[in-house]
């Protein structure tokens, strides 16, 4: 069993507009936008990054926004719900500040004890603000005060037709079985960082989803650095897994590899940072460019969507 993953890392999913998207994310919920960049496979393509001040591993929601993209369809072998903590007893008034903006798909649900306001987000994609003892400090943007400033992941649901290759690998990932509720099980790393928990909702019939709008791309997992990920990488060949080379992306180092139950997952360093290329008063206000992509600068800022800060 791994013991170098120590949670979440960050959450990467598909959105439609970047200018709602950014809207959302700073405005709505008052994360930071820490990092506004471009894809590197489709640089016409933005990447922005949300997350507490700096970006900290456990905190990073991540959108790649293709304009006009159709939306996607719910499903399995996906991520269905994303999860962020939120201070306990603040669940009613996030509840009453998602209604103010007209946000969609909003009700509550307890799960394994804790209070959870659900919600879609503006392509769909679901979520969940979970009360949850937390002593992160919060980023406190678009007039979120600090006694219900979202701490960062939770962590993210996986809705799988069968559980049970999934649920093997995680555990030789280091999470620990905790309890099951009805058709979800729940899984934590012990000891790790704050976004340490996966939980599991088995579905037997339901139909695979279709990726597009409002979708989870991937999961990226937290390591402290590349040569604990050289580890993990040795270990899941080991273990029969098809495990991309280490990729270089500029603020982490990065492996992908597709779970069984259809979910693609990464594992990614906490080095370097999103402040390697600014400083951290200013972070996620200007465009930073790939350096392979840095000579299509002008082309790209003329044909990027002002995000209207």
């Amino acid at each position: 069993m791994l013991r170098q993953i120590k949670g979440l890392h960050h959450v990467t999913s598909l959105a439609r507009d970047a200018r709602e998207n950014n809207a959302f994310f700073t405005n709505v919920l008052g994360l930071r936008r820490v990092k506004k960049t471009v894809n590197f496979d489709a640089p016409d393509v933005y990447h922005l990054y949300y997350g507490d001040e700096v970006g900290s591993p456990g905190t990073v929601m991540t959108y790649f926004p293709f304009p006009n993209a159709a939306r996607g369809h719910r499903g399995t072998g996906e991520v269905g719900r994303t999860s962020f903590s939120i201070p306990t007893g603040s669940a009613q008034a996030w509840q009453a500040r998602l209604a103010t903006f007209d946000v969609e798909g909003l009700s509550t649900q307890t799960l394994f004890g804790q209070k959870r306001v659900l919600f879609d987000g503006p392509d769909g994609d679901a979520f969940a603000l979970v009360e949850h003892d937390d002593d992160r400090t919060p980023w406190t943007g678009g007039g979120v005060s600090v006694d219900m400033a979202v701490r960062g992941f939770l962590g993210a649901d996986m809705r799988l037709n069968d559980a049970g290759a999934s649920a093997e690998l995680l555990q030789f990932m280091g999470y620990e079985k905790l309890d099951t509720q009805g058709d979800v099980t729940r899984f934590a790393i012990p000891d790790g960082n704050d976004a340490n928990i996966i939980d599991i909702q088995t579905v037997p019939h339901a139909p695979m989803a279709r990726q597009g709008a409002g979708s989870v791309h991937h999961i990226a997992f937290a390591v402290e650095n590349r040569a604990r990920q050289l580890e993990v990488r040795e270990a899941l060949l080991d273990t029969g897994y098809n495990v991309t080379p280490v990729i270089d992306r500029d603020y982490f180092y990065a492996i992908y590899f597709r779970a069984p139950g259809g979910v693609l997952f990464e594992v990614a360093t906490n080095e370097p940072g999103f402040d390697r290329d600014e400083d951290t008063a200013h972070l996620g206000r200007s465009l930073k460019l790939p350096s392979q992509h840095e000579h299509l600068r002008t082309k790209l800022e003329r044909k990027l969507m002002p995000l209207g800060d």
